[in-house]
């Protein structure tokens, strides 16, 4: 698959089942993120793998960081929450850790993270695997960037949930590119 194709074709599917991307599969996939555009060369991304039986431990964390938020949460959600990480044979958790430099604001190391997410949902989908990038109120919570072992100055920016595809993504109306793009003349 050649790199337009890859960008105009990939969809996030909704469910996906085993297999997860795996050995060399997935060490392209990480390559791919790696290899994302980034000001300065700091490299101020974090891939953590959970995989098997972590993210059922990944769901109890889950489930205590929504107890934490919301004391009166009712145990349907939180069985809910706990069953998030189950919904993906493989979740990569993308997270931005910033390294201080006087000419690179966090911003724009946040967003080469975020780039970096965007190259590993490429290169899965090129690679004939799904990726389904999710966020949420977890990805924000001081409690889950601890348990995972990250600071309280990064930011998770994303749950990269992969796997294969159960089913193919409906195709998406294709926009207008007038909606979005318009001539500048001063």
């Amino acid at each position: 698959m050649d790199a337009i194709e890859a960008l105009l074709t990939r969809r996030s599917p909704v469910q996906l089942k085993e297999p997860a991307p795996a050995g060399a599969a997935l060490d392209s996939i990480l390559r791919a993120g790696i290899h994302a555009p980034d000001h300065g060369k700091l490299r101020p991304w974090r891939f953590i793998l959970l995989k098997g039986e972590a993210r059922s431990r990944f769901g109890e964390i889950l489930a205590e960081a929504l107890r934490r938020r919301e004391t009166a949460a009712p145990a349907p959600l939180l069985e809910k929450e706990r069953q998030k990480p189950l919904r993906a044979p493989l979740i990569v958790v993308v997270a931005a850790s910033p390294i201080e430099s006087r000419k690179v604001p966090d911003i724009e190391q946040i967003l080469a993270a975020g780039a970096a997410a965007q190259n590993m949902q490429l290169a899965a989908h090129a690679l004939g695997f799904g990726a389904l990038w999710r966020t949420g109120a977890p990805a924000y919570d001081s409690y889950v960037k601890e348990t995972l072992g990250l600071k309280h100055s990064d930011s998770i920016v994303g749950f990269m949930y992969l796997g294969t595809p159960a089913a193919a993504p409906p195709p998406l109306p294709e926009p207008d590119l007038a909606q979005f793009v318009r001539d500048w003349n001063g």
